[in-house]
Parts: structure tokens; C-alpha cells; sequence
């Protein structure tokens, strides 16, 4: 098995990994009290937001580890690649951005996020590159 697929399926673990963290989160961040504090609308789109992100995780998740070749030797396959990249790149930045605070769990998340980005970057980076030299 190539580098690429080894990267690509550790990938889709760690995408499965973020579905079940993100169904922890009513538990872990306490959101029957902390949501409660919201407004109705407010409230509903976080769940909503929380249970489309693990659908993506759990379907991403899915895609990296029973499509691995298609994703790797298609072109459908390197946006897919390319999308999941931009998605952890994009929710790294944010992290800095919206989320400054100074505690070694949100910098352990922060480099989770980065992990994510090149789970998915570098196998696009070899799938194209022995796309293009065939």
C-alpha cells in the first residue's frame, strides 16, 4: 500500500474520530445548561450545525476508507481531496481566529485540525502528481 492510501485512510479515521467527539459534545460542554442560556433559534442552529458536521465527518470518514483508490486516482476524487484539505486548513485559521485563548487542549485541537488538512493535502499532492505523469 502507498504512502498516499496509508495517509488517506488514517484520514478517514480521523474524520470518524471527530464524528464521535462532536456527539460528545452535549455531554462535554455541558449544553443542556450552556444552550439554555441561548435564544431558540440560536440554540437550534448550533445542534444543527453540530449533527450536519458529524453527517460530513461520518461521510468523509467513510469515502477515505471505502474509496481510497477512486479518490486518489480521479479527478472527482482530488476535489474531494482538495475540499476535506480547504475544510481543515479553513477550520484551523479559524481556530486562531475566533477561538484565542491560551490552554493546551485548544492548541492540541488546533494541531488536530492542521493533521487533518495534511491527511488529506498530501495524498491529493501524490494522486495528482502520478496523474499527470501518466
Amino acid at each position: 500500500m502507498q504512502i498516499a492510501e496509508w495517509l488517506l485512510r488514517i484520514g478517514g479515521l480521523h474524520c470518524l474520530a471527530f464524528a464521535v467527539f462532536h456527539l460528545a459534545f452535549w455531554r462535554l460542554f455541558h449544553w443542556k445548561h450552556e444552550l439554555a442560556k441561548l435564544g431558540t433559534a440560536n440554540r437550534a442552529i448550533m445542534q444543527i450545525l453540530n449533527l450536519r458536521l458529524v453527517y460530513v465527518f461520518l461521510g468523509m470518514g467513510l469515502l477515505s476508507l471505502a474509496f481510497t483508490r477512486e479518490l486518489l486516482d480521479t479527478r472527482l476524487g482530488h476535489v474531494v481531496l482538495a475540499f476535506m484539505a480547504l475544510f481543515w486548513l479553513g477550520r484551523s485559521v479559524e481556530q486562531l481566529v475566533f477561538l484565542r485563548i491560551n490552554d493546551w487542549r485548544v492548541h492540541l485541537l488546533t494541531a488536530l485540525f492542521v493533521l487533518g488538512a495534511v491527511l488529506y493535502a498530501v495524498p491529493l499532492w501524490l494522486g495528482f502528481s502520478l496523474y499527470i505523469n501518466r
